[in-house]
This record gives structure tokens, C-alpha cells and sequence, in this order.
């Protein structure tokens, strides 16, 4: 097998938010366009499942 390549994006729950619903827009969209949604709802489950991992950072970073 060759290699995977992985992406690991740190986002807010803000940002999560956006994504999530970037996502599901998408995805109907493509329901009522007769499409297949099978990609986008594997991506969309990944972004709701996603595992949180906690960091600390100085309160200038936080902004």
C-alpha cells in the first residue's frame, strides 16, 4: 500500500461550526440536484466526530 497523507486542522468551535453547516448546505444542495452525498456525508461525519484535544495558549493567542 502507498502512503496516506493526513490533514489536521485546529479550528474553534466557531470555526467547527461554520464547517458543519459549510458541509450540510453542500450536501443538500446536492440532494435536491439529484446527486450522490456519499463523500461529502463521510466528510461532514468526520467534522462532527472529530476528537478534541485541549492546549493551552496565552490569552494574545486565543484572539
Amino acid at each position: 500500500m502507498g502512503k496516506v497523507e493526513r490533514r489536521i486542522l485546529a479550528m474553534d468551535e466557531i470555526d467547527r461550526g461554520v464547517v458543519i453547516n459549510a458541509l450540510n448546505d453542500k450536501r443538500n444542495a446536492m440532494i435536491e440536484a439529484g446527486q450522490s452525498t456519499e463523500d461529502v456525508d463521510d466528510v461532514l461525519l468526520k467534522a462532527i466526530d472529530a476528537p478534541v484535544k485541549r492546549v493551552r495558549c496565552r490569552e494574545d493567542e486565543a484572539r
